[in-house]
């Protein structure tokens, strides 16, 4: 169920978000990140992703997200989880002076790049990052940043 922007803003207030971030790599070993066009990170290169809504189950969210992200239908059960994260914002989507708590679970997708066709809803445009550079390119918001070892683990040991 997707809040009201009233209700959605008195949640934020009072308790932290559970999202899913959507890792995605391709065969180059090249992440995927997007140009956010809302706040919380308007302006940053981030990975796709999104929040999951109130009696809505882990799987549904993230066929619902793989869809409005990449275009295409993903089952997070055939990807990998890279663990639980905790990302910190000082504004919202609704507020600039309210600070946003999310418990974020990032999903390693490995595509063919061919497969995505990454609507412009969140992000107004798109680019694959070399892994090895995802850590120090200064224009990746640091929350992008916070699964790079656990993906390199799980590439070099998959």
């Amino acid at each position: 169920m997707k809040l009201e922007d009233q209700d959605f803003l008195k949640l934020i207030k009072l308790a932290p978000l559970f999202s899913l971030d959507l890792v995605v790599v391709n065969n180059r070993w090249e992440v995927l990140v997007g140009k956010r066009i809302n706040s919380p990170a308007k302006d940053w290169w981030f990975v796709p992703g999104g929040r999951v809504y109130k009696d809505e189950t882990l799987k549904k969210a993230f066929s619902r997200i793989t869809i409005s992200e990449l275009g295409m239908e993903y089952d997070f059960t055939k990807c990998l989880s890279l663990g639980l994260y905790e990302h910190f914002y000082d504004e919202s989507m609704l507020c600039k002076y309210t600070s946003t708590h999310y418990i974020n679970a990032p999903y390693l997708i490995k595509i063919n790049e061919s497969e995505i066709r990454a609507p412009k809803i969140q992000h107004h445009c798109y680019r694959w990052v070399p892994l090895d550079e995802v850590a120090q390119d200064p224009l990746i918001h640091n929350n992008s940043k916070l699964f790079t070892p656990s993906l390199l683990s799980a590439l070099n040991n998959g």
